[in-house]
């Protein structure tokens, strides 16, 4: 037997929505995408909602559509995706890093307020793994010190905690339709946000900073555009829209399945020597996008091929950012600068989690981790 690490949920109906489209006049940017952002934005109890290419996209034009640029700071979490801290150097601001809470792995917001500077303009928080940092906390910080607030959701469109949703207390959210993610049009991302003058600012980046698209242009009678600001090509296609629309009624279902498997993971590995597991906190709805148990750093390689050739799908998320070359050589960074999301980074091993895992495969991944930890770890 062999589990993968991954594996999608699309189906038939996704491949109906998606074969109305394709036999179609238009592809591109138009009235499928104009439906998702709308069946989206009211998923999550948001006003607006702009489709866009990935995650990355996502964050780089939130912060540009928001202001911040060359001589600026955004502080950030380590453990996280690299496309994180990518997005703050695209806009020309620079990274700035704060240490993660050990229980959750999630960036501590105690330790927030000893980095702001005349020069911050925005706080990242990333929900890592699905579970939500404390978003009330946060936010009065932010609003204390004047700052703007962009998440990161890329694991987290489910979550909530102490009764805010993810997007509630934020300038803008930003999510991911990636291949793993909780739903998927293989790459793709969005922005919400309650502030349409915002919304209309990210519409216009996505296409080229162009003030009509091709649906306007060529469904109505025709109009000249104008270009008045400097935009990118991230716009989401129909196509991907159609992919993703229908997953959005399944979402909660998926949630409580993968939660399940969670917490049988929980329960299988509670007493295995040689093995954590970050907590799980009160007060949270988790996405459980991902499950990661935490080794000896030592053996963490040797034990992550093991169950590879034993026929387990793994993955390392994440190794932290601050220990790349690029973020040594663009930001000084070294190691021994965050212990905490070090201490993580170095020992996590994620492991398959996804809705559609039979009960056989749960069990044969359970057993094989209990066996090669016990003769590894």
């Amino acid at each position: 037997m062999k589990v993968e690490f991954f594996r999608h949920q699309l189906g038939e109906i996704n491949l109906r929505r998606f074969e109305k489209v394709m036999n179609s006049i238009f592809l591109t940017t138009g009235e499928e995408v104009g439906l998702f952002e709308d069946k989206f934005a009211s998923y999550l109890d948001q006003n607006h909602a702009v489709g866009l290419t990935s995650a990355t996209a996502a964050l780089h034009l939130s912060l540009l559509a928001l202001g911040v640029g060359h001589g600026d700071e955004v502080i950030t979490t380590p453990l996280t995706f690299v496309a994180t801290s990518l997005a703050i150097m695209h806009v020309g601001a620079q990274p700035v890093m704060v240490d993660v809470e050990p229980e959750t792995g999630n960036i501590d917001v105690s330790r927030i307020g000893a980095v702001i500077t005349p020069r911050t303009k925005a706080i990242i928080p990333v929900h890592l793994y699905g579970q939500m940092i404390d978003m009330i906390k946060l936010s009065e910080l932010a609003r204390k010190s004047g700052l703007l607030i962009v998440e990161d959701a890329a694991h987290c469109l489910e979550g909530s905690r102490d009764g805010i949703r993810v997007g509630e207390l934020a300038d803008a959210a930003c999510f991911s339709f990636y291949a793993t993610k909780s739903i998927t049009c293989g790459e793709g991302g969005a922005v919400t946000t309650n502030d349409s003058e915002l919304a209309s600012k990210l519409r216009k980046l996505r296409l080229h900073g162009m003030s009509t698209d091709a649906a306007d242009r060529y469904t109505k009678l025709y109009r000249h555009y104008d270009v008045d600001v400097e935009g990118w090509k991230y716009n989401m296609s129909n196509l991907q829209a159609a992919l993703l629309m229908d997953q959005i009624d399944m979402i909660e279902q998926w949630r409580q399945r993968r939660e399940q498997i969670s917490l049988y993971y929980r329960a299988a590995f509670s007493s295995v020597d040689g093995l954590e597991m970050l907590q799980l906190l009160g007060g949270v709805t988790q996405s459980h996008l991902m499950f990661t148990i935490l080794v000896n750093h030592e053996k963490r390689d040797i034990i992550l091929w093991a169950l590879q050739d034993e026929g387990v799908g793994v993955a390392v998320n994440y190794r932290p950012l601050h220990l790349y070359t690029l973020f040594r050589e663009k930001l000084g960074s070294r190691e021994g600068d965050f212990p905490m999301a070090e201490m993580i980074g170095s020992r996590t091993i994620s492991l398959p989690l996804y809705p559609g895992l039979q009960d056989t495969e749960i069990d044969f991944v359970v057993d094989k981790v209990k066996k090669v930890v016990k003769r590894i770890g």
